[in-house]
């Protein structure tokens, strides 16, 4: 049986990956409301709701010595505990900034490091960084959520070389937007989303492809396609493509160049 950990579990795309595991795997879910995990996972056999401030190193400290406590051992450790803003870059406070660098990069590189240590002395196991394709491309008014996700990808690359001796893998999942409460906030004029409409990807495509890689060695998975190979046009001509980003939100003019280059 797995031990497989997830954070921000009330979350949809967090809500569709553990419906998707097998019921024989143990589900420890983390959030910050016990009672909406219990009710998310009521009916779910061998889970386990824990709640948890992810904002306090303390707390996330604690939290790791009470689960090995408790469990014994992690198989699965899923960093899905995010959230983002879209507003113009001057539109941010200071303490607005640091707010969402807490949860979206400290608190995964916290339970990283720590789950990290316990799995290197294990010999096995797999960290899942749940990043975001913005974290590969950057695009206008996601100043702070893009640099979020630079951070956790770039600290996962890192790590993956460190823990690569002993057996444990290290997988950044790199989704564009994901049609989710996730833009109630992030997005609430809804003016983003509209701009990245024909991008939008179904929770449970992306938790399918989570899923599938559980448990094996592969490096990131990137989705949708379409968004996947700008960002190798973006790598390969970055002052073209900051041009074209510039003039978009959506990369459609680059987008459109990959698929007249196709024909």
């Amino acid at each position: 049986m797995r031990i497989i950990a997830i954070t921000g579990a009330t979350g949809g795309l967090a809500k569709e990956i553990v419906k998707q595991l097998p019921s024989d795997d143990f589900v420890i879910a983390l959030g910050r409301n016990v009672k909406k995990l219990e009710a998310c996972y009521v009916e779910r056999p061998n889970t386990v709701c824990y709640e948890l401030d992810m904002s306090s190193d303390e707390a996330i400290g604690a939290m790791v010595e009470k689960l090995y406590a408790e469990h014994g051992y992690i198989d699965v450790f899923i960093n899905n505990a995010g959230y983002g803003d879209f507003s113009e870059f001057d539109a941010y406070t200071t303490a607005e900034i640091r707010d969402m660098f807490d949860i979206n990069t400290f608190a995964t590189m916290t339970f990283s490091r720590l789950v990290g240590h316990r799995m290197k002395k294990a010999g096995y196991g797999h960290i899942v960084n749940i990043a975001s394709i913005a974290g590969l491309i950057a695009s206008a008014k996601s100043s702070v959520y893009s640099a979020t996700k630079f951070a956790v990808i770039g600290f996962s690359n890192a790590l993956r070389l460190e823990l690569a001796d002993s057996n444990v893998y290290v997988t950044t999942i790199n989704p564009g937007p994901i049609a989710t409460s996730f833009f109630d906030k992030a997005d609430p004029s809804g003016e983003y989303l509209k701009s990245v409409g024909r991008f939008v990807l179904q929770p449970e495509e992306v938790a399918r492809r989570t899923v599938a890689i559980l448990g094996k060695n592969k490096r990131e998975v990137n989705m949708p396609w379409s968004i996947a190979a700008a960002h190798k046009f973006y790598t390969l001509f970055p002052k073209i493509a900051d041009f074209l980003a510039r003039k978009v939100f959506n990369y459609n003019n680059l987008l459109s160049i990959l698929h007249r280059s196709e024909k």
